[in-house]
């Protein structure tokens, strides 16, 4: 299964890939940044790209460490605001996002997790009346804000402060109110909710392939990820809830995760429902640019 955003999000575009870039537009304004996975020859000659972006990403230079692929400098090529919002139409309630230039190529938002938000809405209001939603590594807060628009007791947790605040001011512009906010290692908070018996209705993971708690703690996808998604089987209603699981690792297939969720929640039949794909971007000249798998499991 592969999903890919609405063409008629009007906020957002991938407008061509290739070379190892990608060019798109976020509301106003257009990002040229690496992409490792755009292994094909662009569409639009370079000139244009150069006309388009408003700002390019250089790897390497500035903040961060020389040579390191996802650390660099934003380089201006026109006039642009250091911080913006886009909306969403997310089933007829807008979410509002804000975007920024941040030292490690990223904006705020992953587009191509559109098709997660939209399934995180649905599910959630199946739940009924106030269902309690876990949001784990849970970045800017996208799928937080999913699950809040559709009714839902919403806690979300990452292990950075600042992008806990980048959440809420999300939240606030997004008219909602009322998410939990924590910050915390993930790992150490799902221990201790299984420890006190506590259950969520649907718990969302977007763990990344390295990273350290707020203490220190050392975070390895290949080592932590089955013990995570174990206890996170614990705190997970057995009846009428959901899981969403995505993964950006490279290797990680989505029948390598599919396997993942079936052994660490002892789901061998069909008891609950699951399926798994990959999210992806489609340019204007229909290359199709895969970026992340998904393994979404209903019970």
């Amino acid at each position: 299964m592969i999903e890919y955003p609405d063409r008629q999000w009007q906020d957002y575009e991938l407008i061509d890939s290739g070379n190892g870039e990608k060019l798109e537009r976020f509301g106003a304004y257009c990002l040229a940044r690496p992409e490792p996975k755009a292994l094909w020859d662009k569409s639009l000659p370079e000139a244009e790209w150069q006309r388009l972006a408003h700002t390019r990403f250089t790897p390497g230079a500035g903040f961060g460490k020389a040579g390191k692929e996802d650390s660099g400098t934003w380089n201006r090529l026109h006039r642009m605001e250091d911080q913006w919002y886009i909306r969403y139409p997310l089933q007829g309630k807008d979410i509002s996002l804000r975007l920024g230039l941040t030292s490690f190529k990223h904006v705020g938002v992953f587009p191509e997790q559109a098709p997660n938000w939209e399934y995180i809405y649905a599910r959630t209001r199946e739940l009924g009346p106030h269902p309690r939603v876990l949001n784990l590594f849970a970045y800017t807060g996208a799928a937080s804000l999913a699950a809040k628009a559709a009714g839902a007791d919403v806690t979300h947790l990452d292990s950075v402060r600042q992008v806990v605040t980048w959440a809420r001011t999300n939240m606030e512009s997004s008219q909602l109110d009322g998410i939990r906010w924590v910050v915390e290692d993930a790992m150490k908070f799902v221990r201790r909710e299984a420890r006190r018996g506590n259950r969520y209705d649907g718990i969302i993971l977007d763990p990344p392939a390295y990273g350290h708690g707020p203490d220190g703690e050392k975070w390895k996808l290949d080592e932590c990820l089955f013990e995570m998604l174990r206890t996170v089987n614990e705190i997970l209603s057995p009846e009428n809830s959901f899981l969403v699981l995505n993964l950006y690792s490279n290797g990680y297939s989505a029948l390598l995760g599919e396997t993942l969720v079936r052994e660490a929640f002892g789901v061998q039949d069909d008891s609950a429902r699951i399926e798994s794909g990959e999210l992806s971007l489609r340019d204007r000249f229909g290359k199709a640019l895969p970026l992340s798998i998904f393994v979404r499991m209903r019970r």
